[in-house]
């Protein structure tokens, strides 16, 4: 029988190196599945409706959120955004594994709604060195990376609720550590509570 799936939900300040992470790691376990997420913004161009979102109205949005449909909501420039619960739970139930790449306060909702998830935040080694990843992007003004510093110290601030804490110095050594938070969650117990009855009948 297989394993219930596992809720993977990744958090990082801007500049710490999640996206190169959580890319190694779908590469090694391509298994992973993603949620189609709501939002009320249009369709940008080549976007189809119900693979790259459900697109919704801003009043059907607000009715699914009244009546708890998602698992985690966000606006984000004036624009609202939201996962549905009852797919992941779906996915999760038949094995499937779904990783969320999301923000704290996306993850705080789902520590509410996926009590089951794992919870990992990756860290930069340093302040300095957070800063100077985000000048050497040359991406940004200088406003805008003194934003990304002062939210990355409240994002780290609320990271002590999180699973596991990954720093990211080394880009090796912090992808073994991802990797090894990943497959010791899908070897817990209750994500496979048949596993031992279906051996001794065997």
């Amino acid at each position: 029988m297989p394993r219930k799936g596992i809720a993977l939900v990744i958090s990082a300040p801007s500049g710490a190196g999640k996206t190169t992470l959580v890319q190694r790691l779908l590469r090694e376990f391509p298994q992973f599945g993603y949620s189609i997420s709501c939002t009320t913004r249009q369709p940008r161009q080549g976007e189809v409706d119900g693979k790259d979102y459900v697109f919704l109205s801003r009043e059907e949005f607000e009715q699914r959120r009244a009546q708890g449909y998602f698992a985690e909501w966000a606006e984000v420039h004036g624009n609202l955004y939201g996962t549905p619960l009852a797919p992941v739970k779906d996915s999760l139930q038949r094995g499937q594994d779904v990783l969320f790449d999301i923000d704290v306060q996306g993850a705080a909702q789902l520590k509410l709604s996926l009590a089951e998830a794992v919870f990992i935040f990756i860290l930069p080694p340093s302040m300095t060195e957070l800063e100077r990843r985000l000048r050497s992007r040359a991406l940004d003004d200088e406003a805008t990376i003194e934003r990304r510093m002062a939210n990355a110290r409240q994002e780290m601030l609320e990271s002590r609720w999180y699973d596991a804490l990954v720093i990211n110095d080394d880009l090796d050594t912090a992808y073994d550590a991802l990797r090894s938070v990943f497959v010791a969650a899908s070897l817990a117990p209750f994500r496979s509570p048949d596993l031992p009855e279906a051996l001794l009948d065997s």
